[in-house]
């Protein structure tokens, strides 16, 4: 069936331009006006933005930590489905003792499959430390496969040595490594100090990893990386000043290949939340949020270029996994839901209030995620030849217009969101995933296993 998309503003990495846009079997045919209109089904588009959908490429639908959240492959996909985010790149979950990774990747696609609501891909994990394990990496690539995630910290941690010939071996099979970098050993000692000393109150977690903690660790893996030849290397949830200011010193020093991400919260949120409380265990997250002055930096940062993605880090619990904590919050799990609010509040927080151009934010949302995880042009992009993957947007700049974000509108299992009370504008009306129609109005339309596994390609970002 071809469906035609009339009148809209289509909103691209390099243009923002009044056309018309062709589907066709589940991909974008032309774009353009005076297109054959033949058995075609209209849909008017005027006064909206048609924007690429949403790529969020750091999520945790599914996780092994103490405490089990709610997700499901579909109760964690069919939010971010509702919230414009039409592919995800999930990053599995830490590997039982005794698991080779290749039984790992097989436990999660069957977990996914049939189930997913959005397109979806995996970053695999590296926890092992053998030569043996390195070597099966091989293997990856050609599978769909082609970045890993390594972390600095939590009991699953990989040492320098580790992470150093990580690095190497990513570089020799031309992959992605993601890195979670946080001084392991010294936000473990604060911690232990905070609870020994009776220090139990959420505003404590910020203060046991303070930002020198993410900024030491990403100092250390840009070093590691640049001993592996220039290792390409993507530092997850950038969330403080301080740690950006490593990143640029880098790159200021001629190492390449060094890519960035910052999250939704860490650019709306700061550590007076953890005061709150009532509220306050709801945003303990790694790394912890920061001050106003840190998210002024990551906004900077966005807008100089210096940050190639805005991601989720989406984790899901309840407020009764999240109660855990109450009066130690060391005892309380890690992470937030988010991956239904990021597309529209970025929207409201980036373009309407100025911050971030349209193309900007089709960029930091949708291109450069996909070309990180070798999936542009297929998504990421409305050009001939991708996938019908977009989103109708009424952008509701008349102050009016204007409406409150609120968990109780959402989709999720969740029964809270860190970002309750936002002013937003800027409505999504429609979701197209490969050319079907899978939200309306808020009304999610499709089905559980419309979602597909991604065969991913190489890295396309230069670096």
């Amino acid at each position: 069936m071809k469906i035609l998309i009339r009148n809209g503003t289509v909103v691209t990495p390099n243009e923002t331009v009044e056309t018309d846009l062709l589907l066709a079997e589940g991909r974008i045919i032309a774009l353009g006006h005076a297109l054959s209109t033949d058995g075609a089904v209209m849909v008017d588009a005027s006064g909206r933005y048609v924007l690429p959908g949403g790529v969020d490429i750091h999520t945790h639908i599914i996780f092994d930590i103490d405490a089990t959240g709610p997700d499901t492959y579909f109760a964690g996909t069919m939010p971010a489905a509702c919230g414009g985010t039409t592919t995800i790149v999930d990053h599995m979950a830490f590997m039982p003792e005794g698991r080779a990774l290749e039984q790992h990747i097989a436990a999660h696609r069957a977990l996914a499959e049939n189930k997913a609501a959005v397109d979806y891909g995996f970053h695999a994990v590296m926890q092992n430390r053998d030569e043996a394990s390195l070597q099966r990496l091989k293997s990856l690539p050609e599978q769909g496969y082609t970045s890993i995630k390594a972390y600095m910290t939590y009991d699953n941690r990989l040492d320098d040595e580790a992470l150093f010939k990580l690095l190497r071996r990513t570089n020799e099979l031309d992959m992605l490594c993601a890195v979670h970098a946080e001084n392991h050993d010294i936000t473990t000692l604060l911690r232990a100090e905070c609870k020994a000393k009776g220090l139990g109150e959420p505003k404590w977690h910020a203060k046991s990893c303070p930002a020198h903690t993410e900024a030491e660790a990403v100092s250390r893996v840009l070093h590691l990386a640049a001993m592996a030849d220039d290792a390409t290397v993507y530092i997850a949830h950038v969330s403080s000043a301080l740690g950006l200011a490593e990143i640029r010193k880098a790159r200021a020093q001629g190492q390449k290949n060094i890519f960035v991400e910052t999250c939704t919260q860490y650019l709306t949120l700061t550590e007076e939340r953890y005061c709150d409380k009532e509220k306050g265990l709801n945003y303990i997250m790694s790394p912890p949020l920061r001050t106003q002055a840190d998210v002024d930096a990551l906004w900077q940062g966005l807008i100089n270029g210096e940050i190639q993605t805005i991601a989720t880090d989406h984790c899901s619990f309840t407020t009764a996994d999240k109660a855990r904590g109450r009066g130690d919050f060391t005892r309380c799990p890690g992470g937030a839901p988010g991956i239904e609010e990021r597309f529209s509040l970025l929207f409201s927080e980036g373009v309407a209030k100025g911050r971030l151009s349209l193309n900007a934010f089709a960029t930091l949302i949708a291109a450069n995620p996909a070309k990180l995880t070798g999936l542009y042009p297929k998504k990421g992009a409305l050009v001939p030849g991708s996938d019908a993957d977009f989103i109708i947007l009424d952008p509701g700049f008349n102050p009016a217009t204007e409406y409150t974000l609120s968990a109780s509108d959402l989709h999720g299992p969740s029964d809270y969101s860190v970002y309750e009370g936002f002013k937003l504008t800027g409505r999504i009306e429609a979701v197209y995933l490969r050319g079907s129609c899978i939200v309306h109005n808020s009304t999610y339309l499709g089905k559980p296993g419309d979602g597909q596994f991604m065969q991913r390609g190489r890295n396309m970002f230069p670096g």
